[in-house]
């Protein structure tokens, strides 16, 4: 080619050039779009574009094509060719001056444009891309920037007292007492105030939680931010501390991460200390409760007796009477006995009649006799039939019969029964809710002591590596599924 044209499609090319767009300089489809609309008009020009696509995109069908548009410019100007000792076919020459204004927008100094192109190629794969690049990216991370998170652990139960050490067997046996671990539901309980607001703000206090997990002397990632608010607070306590429970021995364990293992320890311990406070204060705070009722509830009793005898013994001294019934019976067979004299003394009377006159002095005695005999009878009579507590309450009218008084006195000594009853049951039961309150007494025992860790337990870099990558990976593959699909059916 002479030095005219080449000059000459050297200005049309950095024309062309010039009137593209940011980015379509590198984009191969672009090119090929364009070489589809100049190859008629300007041949030259589409071959030294189809050179530039090949650069970007390398294949067998570009070559090919080079080949056949040569061939055409062949036939048409064979002026316009000369043979090249690179390619062993028809090209155009360019300066490598304007090769190099081609790829200004990659800096590469120290490599050459071959060089470059193909290491740019290797990294535009799609699995170099996708996969390899993020996960060395995040590999540097796990392994030089990561800061170092250490973990202590202490282990605890949770026991009750054993009450057949402390009362009689058969009352042991009786209450169904039985010393041992605590349910599952204490250790879930326990479990729940670990990870609550509340051992939080206990921490928060103590130990400066915050300041801690927030020092910009760890990495950006691992530390808590600086202005997080109460809710991200607790979320990155509970991803920093772990409670697990062995449900066989309903052992459970706590363990508190922190970037320096002297923290971690103290962390551990103020948990331990705080969680058996709650253990020991929920324990102590329902049997008082539940002491406090039964008592209550036994005092009520109390006053309901104290009440039944007092009214009992108000009513024997209000009528002078022991036992109204035991009274009855002695005015009775006093009666009986009376109405059996007065027979006596009328048959005496009779006889002494049938011998003497009305004015002898022993049918007088006799009449006298059976006078005071029937008017005691009555007088015996109106106490059975009418008892009065004295003259002042005769005078008043208050008097009951017999009847009245034996039913009043029955009712008050049935209430006193009952109440004697209700006594004898509310002194039973208050004893089964002092054993009862002793049972939910419950203690936290520490199995292992919180410990000082010696190595960093965080980033585990392997794992976490290993389980990247294969996310990663899984996700490029099924990314690569979809598009396959998508192609397909196109």
């Amino acid at each position: 080619m002479t030095q005219s044209s080449q000059h000459s499609l050297e200005n049309e090319l950095a024309e062309f050039k010039a009137s593209l767009e940011k980015g379509q300089w590198m984009d191969a489809e672009f090119l090929l779009t364009k070489i589809e609309d100049i190859k008629e008009s300007n041949l030259p020009l589409a071959i030294r574009l189809l050179q530039r696509v090949r650069n970007l995109k390398p294949s067998d069908a570009i070559n090919q094509r080079i080949t056949l548009l040569n061939r055409q410019l062949r036939a048409k100007k064979p002026e316009l060719m000369q043979s090249s000792s690179s390619e062993n076919e028809p090209v155009i020459k360019s300066t490598r001056s304007m090769e190099s204004n081609n790829t200004s927008q990659i800096p590469e100094p120290q490599f050459s444009v071959k060089q470059w192109q193909y290491w740019r190629r290797w990294l535009m794969r799609p699995f170099i891309a996708c996969v390899i690049i993020p996960f060395l990216l995040f590999a540097l991370y796990q392994i030089i920037w990561a800061s170092s998170r250490y973990e202590s652990h202490a282990q605890m139960i949770i026991q009750q007292p054993n009450g057949m050490t402390t009362l009689e067997p058969k009352l042991a046996l009786l209450s169904g007492f039985a010393g041992g671990m605590s349910s599952g539901s204490d250790t879930q309980l326990l479990q729940a105030f670990i990870y609550s607001n509340d051992m939080l703000e206990f921490l928060e206090q103590k130990l400066e939680l915050s300041q801690h997990y927030a020092s910009k002397d760890h990495d950006i990632f691992s530390r808590l931010s600086s202005s997080a608010s109460l809710e991200k607070k607790l979320e990155y306590f509970q991803k920093h501390v772990l409670v697990e429970i062995d449900d066989q021995s309903s052992v459970f364990t706590v363990k508190a991460q922190g970037f320096e293992p002297e923290f971690a320890q103290q962390l551990t311990i103020a948990i331990t200390e705080h969680a058996e406070q709650y253990i020991n204060k929920i324990g102590h705070d329902l049997a008082k409760a539940q002491l406090a009722f039964a008592q209550h509830e036994h005092d009520l009793v109390m006053n309901k007796l104290q009440q039944a005898k007092s009214a009992l013994l108000s009513f024997q001294q209000q009528y002078n009477l022991l036992d109204p019934e035991a009274e009855g019976m002695a005015l009775q067979q006093i009666a009986y006995g009376i109405e059996s004299q007065i027979a006596a003394k009328k048959s005496e009377l009779r006889t002494l009649r049938s011998s003497m006159s009305e004015t002898a002095p022993m049918v007088m005695q006799t009449k006298e006799q059976l006078q005071s005999l029937q008017e005691q009878l009555e007088h015996e009579r109106q106490r059975l039939t009418r008892l009065s507590k004295s003259s002042d309450i005769e005078n008043k009218g208050q008097g009951l019969g017999v009847n009245e008084i034996i039913a009043k006195f029955g009712e008050y000594k049935m209430n006193l029964e009952f109440a004697i009853e209700a006594y004898a049951s509310s002194q039973v039961s208050l004893e089964k809710s002092r054993i009862e309150a002793y049972r939910q007494l419950k203690y936290l025992v520490v199995v292992e002591a919180p410990t000082l860790p010696e190595e960093a337990k965080y980033p585990r870099v392997g794992y976490n590596c290993m389980l990247f990558f294969v996310l990663i990976s899984m996700v490029f593959g099924i990314g690569k599924i979809i598009l396959a699909t998508i192609e397909e059916l196109k």
